[in-house]
């Protein structure tokens, strides 16, 4: 696993076995996962998009607690994967990150409360995301993806194509005047708790 250059997000590779009738590769595998994040990411809900060239699906995110962690495969054609720090009082809040996402052995992990959002770069690009948590809209929001207080450099050249919820979306500025951003404190805290039941399980007597 490797830091995407803000807490909480990273870039994971994952393996792959070839012989002569094929190929079998592991997707997901949450020790490994746990082995430095310090707990082991639940998986509530399987999602799956397919999306054509230019669509920009996000920024989304999910209030904490609970929040909704994502871990996000690319399994067929090309997206630009985009992790967006929307915690305030973080010490990268409004930074964001990119990853060119495909080869199905390389995947993202995104904690609660940070913002996630892809844009397709070829036809039929197929994301599998699993989430922490199952899909509550009375939770969720959104960032509008090309606001420029976000200042996202999405590939020039392909015209963005937004769902009317993301065109619709609130600017940054506008979901932190309404005090609807994560709180880097409380995000802290949640995660934190994860760790000291992780570790208190792995401590308790069989």
């Amino acid at each position: 696993m490797r830091p995407l250059g803000m807490e909480g997000a990273w870039l994971v590779e994952t393996q792959a076995f070839k012989d002569d009738r094929g190929e079998f590769r592991e997707l997901f595998r949450g020790g490994s996962l746990s082995d430095v994040l310090g707990y082991t990411p639940a998986v509530a809900q399987v999602n799956r998009s397919v999306s054509r060239r230019g669509v920009v699906r996000g920024v989304h995110y999910a209030d904490v607690p609970p929040g909704q962690a994502k871990y996000v495969t690319c399994t067929d054609g090309c997206v630009l994967d985009v992790v967006v720090d929307l915690r305030v009082g973080s010490p990268t809040y409004r930074t964001w990150q990119a990853v060119r996402l495909d080869d199905p052995r390389l995947s993202v992990y995104a904690e609660a409360g940070l913002g996630h959002a892809f844009m397709a770069l070829t036809d039929d690009a197929t994301v599998v995301y699993l989430t922490s948590e199952e899909y509550a809209p009375r939770r969720e929001h959104a960032v509008h993806p090309l606001d420029p207080a976000l200042g996202i450099d999405w590939p020039a050249g392909i015209e963005p194509v937004l769902s009317a919820k993301d065109s619709a979306a609130p600017g940054l500025e506008e979901m932190e005047r309404r005090g609807l951003l994560p709180d880097f404190g409380a995000c802290t805290k949640f995660h934190q708790a994860l760790r000291e039941r992780f570790a208190a399980a792995r401590h308790r007597p069989a």
